[in-house]
């Protein structure tokens, strides 16, 4: 490449991206050694340069080997949208990968690694349809995905449909295994999945009420994957809540983003209920909250999933959201670190709030998904055989920043479990919130930091 190119290039490369050293070898390697055409185009977004939703970082020079051809990686998330709080993670796990792994070495070949992003708009269709643009658009050669089975099971049904491996969490693993038609004797091919599972959100839940001493619980689950799932009579609440003495009051699905919760709040308040249970998402329950304190309805427990994850959702709640509970799936007191970096969970916590300015919040979590990508890639047979890849996949075991990753553990085919503990939000002290881990019964790992106490 002569100077006058060079210089034209590097200009359109982001500041101190490459060194000349690092910029002449990836050029020559690309094939860019005249003009600023589609080859030099291609050039640029291999360097860390920004193409549409593309994201991609250059190749390590300092690990030694040849240099193989990019790795293209999709990832799926809801940026934007109703459920955009499980996404407000994403940017900075994506910088995070950028940093730690912008290559993987695989034999003796280090691959350069580009990252596709997508928006799923808290959409289950458009996820569907980025996935789908990702797969034969972009020709990815490995999925990610989180954030709910409205982000995840379309995502997956997508790969599974075109043979295409993928790795996810954040979705309790009943609603990726069965709301997908899972079938345990068989299970998937081309779809793998780590997180905790409804039983496990449960005991946590039931825990939590028992030491206030509550028993009849009113439930709002809506008409949605994650809705179905929590309500099933056998895999879900109803069978379970039975089975330990618990009282429950259903009042059937309700659509998401519904505006007025009265008849819902009514029957809850005939039926003396003391828990307010449910699984709904943010704006749904800070809607719903808002006029029960306004009706009367004043609960001795509120246990309620997917609403109230996020210190956003809760700060949006003002003072009534004090003394609400959850699930926990990630804090910074979780005692795990990254396979990539070495970094501990409170580290990972700090460096976010450092660089974003905001509190820490459990989907920083999904950074696990690339971990476990790149784990599965160096252990590849043959980087062009997607069979190949997702044979590696099925036989990883290791430890990430969201516990250990082990396919072979169960419960069903394609599933490993994260471990999951009970939060109860309390006034805090840097932040107007804390999440405070208040049970801890199936994951004695993560540290109590408190007990539970009643909202009245």
């Amino acid at each position: 490449m002569d100077k006058k190119h060079e210089e034209e290039a590097r200009s359109l490369l982001p500041p101190g991206s490459l060194s000349r050293r690092e910029f002449l070898r990836l050029a020559g390697a690309a094939g860019a050694t005249v003009g600023l055409g589609a080859g030099l185009g291609g050039f640029i977004a291999g360097c860390g340069g920004e193409e549409a939703a593309t994201t991609t970082a250059p190749g390590d020079t300092t690990a030694g080997g040849a240099t193989g051809r990019a790795i293209k990686i999709g990832f799926v998330t809801p940026l934007t949208g109703p459920i955009a709080g499980f996404g407000e993670a994403d940017t900075f796990c994506i910088e995070e990968w950028k940093a730690a792994a912008p290559t993987v070495q695989i034999g003796g070949t280090i691959h350069p690694i580009t990252l596709v992003v997508s928006d799923s708009q808290s959409d289950p269709n458009r996820a569907a349809q980025v996935a789908g643009d990702l797969i034969n658009n972009d020709k990815i050669d490995l999925m990610l995905v989180a954030s709910t089975p409205d982000t995840v099971n379309p995502v997956a049904d997508q790969c599974e449909a075109n043979g295409v491996p993928c790795i996810s969490n954040d979705t309790p693993w009943q609603p990726f295994f069965f709301g997908r038609g899972g079938d345990p004797a068989v299970g998937f091919k081309w779809t793998y999945h780590f997180f905790w599972g409804l039983e496990d959100v449960i005991v946590n839940f039931t825990d939590m009420w028992k030491s206030v001493g509550a028993n009849s619980a009113g439930a709002m689950w809506p008409n949605d994957p994650d809705g179905n799932a929590w309500a099933d009579d056998q895999t879900g609440f109803p069978r379970a809540l039975a089975e330990q003495g618990f009282t429950l009051v259903d009042p059937g699905r309700y659509q998401q983003l519904t505006e007025d919760f009265s008849a819902q709040i009514a029957r809850f308040k005939q039926a003396n209920c003391d828990i307010l249970t449910g699984v709904m998402i943010p704006p749904d329950f800070a809607n719903f909250w808002k006029q029960a304190a306004q009706q009367g309805f004043k609960p001795k427990i509120a246990s309620v999933g997917k609403g109230l994850l996020f210190p956003s959702s809760m700060e949006a709640l003002g003072d009534i959201g004090y003394g609400l509970t959850t699930e926990v799936w990630w804090t910074p007191a979780h005692p795990f670190t990254s396979s990539l970096t070495g970094e501990s969970c409170a580290a990972i916590a700090a460096k976010y709030e450092e660089k974003t300015g905001k509190q820490w919040t459990q989907p920083l979590l999904h950074y696990a998904v690339y971990e476990v990508a790149i784990n599965a890639l160096q252990r590849t047979a043959d980087i062009d055989d997607k069979e190949a890849i997702v044979e590696a996949i099925k036989t990883t075991k290791m430890d990430t920043l969201a516990g250990p990753v082990d396919w072979s553990t169960g419960p069903v085919p394609n599933v490993s479990k994260t471990p999951l503990v009970g939060g109860q939000w309390v006034k805090g002290e840097k932040y107007p919130y804390d999440l405070v881990v208040v049970n801890n019964s199936i994951a004695p790992m993560v540290p109590l930091g408190g007990e539970v106490q009643p909202l009245s």
